[in-house]
């Protein structure tokens, strides 16, 4: 078994309703979820002229392999009506796998840890909500201390 986090985003639609229903299709797929942040609602990222997002993260056990879960996610994305309509554009649901087990993957399809997780307070937040003493595999320090070093000096987040 693995041990994975995923991070979870909506801003489209009943925000809230569509993040339960994604961790009800995770389960329903075989997924264990083990643990969830609790909701943060956040401003949209990179492309700002959209509704605000409410975004949490989830801890889950699986059998999967990292690629086959990735795969998993995207089709819950499109079981859920999924739209991609413009790069980090408005969405129902989001599911980006962030970081399983240990592993550091750099392929075209699968990028582990994810590749931009350390400059997203909507990630690190909930992340560090359940999983605050995970070590990054890359950057070699805890979730909470990347939340602290993004944050440090900001007083907006």
């Amino acid at each position: 078994m693995s041990i994975a986090y995923i991070a979870l985003g909506s801003n489209l639609g009943e925000r809230k309703q569509n993040i339960t229903a994604a961790l009800n299709y995770m389960e329903q797929s075989g997924l264990k979820v083990l643990a969830v942040s609790s909701l943060l609602e956040t401003e949209p990222y990179g492309v700002t002229d959209q509704p605000f997002f409410i975004n949490a993260a989830a801890k889950i056990e699986t059998e999967l392999a990292a690629h086959d879960l990735l795969r998993l996610l995207l089709a819950i994305e499109l079981k859920m009506g999924r739209v991609r309509k413009r790069h980090w554009g408005e969405r129902n649901i989001d599911l980006d796998l962030l970081l399983y087990d240990n592993l550091v993957v750099t392929e075209n399809d699968l990028i582990l840890p994810h590749p931009d997780m350390q400059n997203r307070f909507f990630v690190l937040a909930p992340l560090a909500e359940i999983a605050g003493d995970v070590i990054h595999p890359v950057f070699k320090i805890t979730i909470s201390d990347m939340l602290d070093n993004l944050t440090s000096g900001d007083e907006n987040k």
